[in-house]
């Protein structure tokens, strides 16, 4: 955590969920967000630029990180694509907040495109690194080429009981290679990956990865109530805010070719950037993109 930053909480339908702020209260609103398996120290080096620039800046712990909290064991430890675009919206919603710039990596830009897609007034600006992060459930079991399926492998271990006793058993293990893999030019160290480590150990961090690498597959129920938002992002939706996408170009679970053609899911201003020598974990390899990008693009009303 930055020094002297202390999260805040704020409770929506389902969740506790905490956030750390930057900037003044009256600024236009930022929220950045963060991805699996990272947190948001992911943003030590965005957040503050723009909370200098004026600009009010959110960055909350997705569910199932850190102090994160469900307010009840009966809900659904669901880590669908539509958990995490209802939690962002209910996120704005619970702190009054009409319209922001989104940007969000692997979950988190799932989020972001999410609420950039089927609610466009309530995002005045999308950066989304890799991509249309809106996931084609449909055509999940249509299988990829040998490279990138190799690339999943954590996926179809999670889709095993043996997989989900790894991750209870193992979750630091797991995780540290995840990020070794996934940005192989990123030499962190120790102290910088436990910073993030300890979000992981969230009671329902295991429960909602589980569901969510079983769910994008079809191996798993969703939650019920989610299931209208779900129907919507069957349909693909496209995106109509100005967008910049940003993509590693090291990325190791995702390769830049990938997003080449993403163009066509976005209707508004677009631009797209590969930025070499980058993995996955791009806000905190490459922050400077991150804010260059954010202050590219139209400020929130």
């Amino acid at each position: 955590m930055l020094a002297g930053m202390a999260h805040r909480t704020i409770r929506t339908d389902v969740l506790d969920i905490a956030y750390e702020e930057h900037g003044p209260p009256d600024g236009a609103t930022v929220i950045l967000l963060h991805g699996f398996p990272y947190d948001p120290r992911a943003y030590d080096h965005v957040a503050p630029p723009l909370a200098a620039d004026g600009r009010r800046v959110l960055v909350p712990y997705l569910r199932g990180y850190g102090p994160t909290r469900f307010l009840s064991p009966d809900t659904p430890r669901s880590g669908q694509q539509a958990a995490l675009g209802h939690d962002l919206l209910r996120f704005m919603d619970a702190l009054g907040i009409r319209r922001a710039a989104l940007a969000g990596y692997d979950w988190g830009g799932r989020a972001a495109c999410i609420v950039a897609a089927l609610w466009p007034e309530r995002a005045s600006a999308l950066v989304s690194v890799s991509g249309y992060n809106i996931q084609d459930i449909a055509a999940s079991a249509a299988p990829a080429a040998a490279e990138q399926e190799h690339r999943f492998w954590y996926q179809y271990y999670f889709h095993t009981e043996r997989g989900r006793a790894g991750l209870t058993a193992n979750r630091r293990d797991i995780c540290r290679l995840l990020w070794r893999l996934w940005s192989p030019e990123w030499r962190f160290d120790d102290a910088t990956f436990d910073r993030s480590a300890a979000s992981f150990d969230n009671p329902d961090f295991v429960d909602v990865v589980i569901q969510s690498y079983r769910h994008r597959f079809g191996y798993a129920p969703g939650d019920l109530a989610l299931e209208p938002i779900e129907a919507r992002l069957a349909a693909r939706p496209l995106i109509a805010v100005p967008s910049i996408v940003l993509h590693g170009g090291h990325d190791g679970v995702g390769p830049a070719e990938q997003s080449q053609r993403h163009d066509r899911y976005f209707t508004g201003p677009y631009v797209r950037r590969v930025l070499p020598g980058i993995g996955h974990n791009l806000p905190q390899e490459a922050p400077d993109a991150v804010v260059a990008a954010l202050r590219a693009l139209p400020v929130a009303g």
